[in-house]
């Protein structure tokens, strides 16, 4: 069930998760836009960063900010664990009633988590960004459309654009729909189980800009064989086998089998 967006309102409370690796020029304006960002929606916030074993000085800098900002949570991998186990790491330290994530390559603007919050009603379970535009190099472009197009029909996603890190969600969500991978794919993952265990989705358009610093791990000939193979693996198990709907009840009493 998609719905569309609704009037503001003021939220309860809400935690900010950024996955970080080789962000050093990028996360302080991500957490510092954050903190804008959520003055203006709630009275209760907080910012989770997870530094995934970072070889640059994201270490040093996210340090500085926490000493700077107590409403910034900061946890270090000491080695380098993957996309999705970076994410898993933050939504398990969130704390807040609503969990927004995304990059820390500014890639999005954390300020738009604003338009988000308006999209927020008692029949919305997740809050689900999409891009407007996509500002990458043309090859990536070309296989990102490839990629959405693949797995939308491979998974059966209803949603517009599955590939958009920029969601807002309940964090009751997460205590009810365990996450098991660690690349990229754990965004395949969280789609797949909330849309087949009905939660319910609102979509807003976000901006999506140039990637001015850093080098985006997806693109990477190693990362991107370690993603398909866990894309198979992921496919295997909630398309075919659908292990993640066996003896579950969906978030209305219904059996998701029927």
């Amino acid at each position: 069930m998609m719905l569309t967006p609704e009037m503001p309102q003021k939220v309860s409370s809400i935690s900010a998760v950024f996955p970080a690796y080789n962000d050093a020029g990028t996360i302080p304006s991500m957490v510092l836009t954050a903190l804008l960002a959520l003055r203006q929606v709630t009275d209760d916030y907080e910012v989770v960063v997870t530094n995934d074993g970072s070889t640059d000085n994201t270490a040093a800098v996210l340090e500085e900010l926490s000493s700077r900002y107590p409403e910034l949570k900061v946890i270090h991998h000491p080695a380098n664990q993957g996309y999705g186990c970076a994410l898993r790491t933050g939504f398990s330290n969130a704390t807040k009633d609503w969990v927004f994530y995304t990059d820390g390559d500014a890639q999005y603007n954390p300020m738009e988590l604003v338009d988000l919050t308006k999209a927020i009603s008692e029949d919305v379970d997740v809050i689900n960004g999409y891009k407007i535009s996509r500002h990458d190099p043309w090859i990536r472009v070309v296989v990102g459309r490839l990629y959405h197009h693949i797995v939308k029909i491979a998974f059966g996603f209803k949603l517009r654009d599955v590939d958009c890190d920029f969601r807002l969600i309940r964090r009751k969500i997460f205590e009810e729909v365990p996450l098991e991978s660690t690349t990229g794919t754990i965004c395949l993952e969280m789609v797949k189980k909330f849309q087949d265990l009905g939660y319910r989705f609102a979509e807003v358009p976000v901006n999506h800009y140039y990637r001015s610093y850093g080098r985006s791990q997806f693109f990477r000939w190693k990362h991107l064989w370690r993603t398909f193979r866990q894309l198979y693996a992921l496919w295997w198990k909630l398309v075919v086998k659908k292990e993640h709907l066996a003896g579950t009840v969906e978030p209305d009493g219904l059996d998701p089998h029927t």
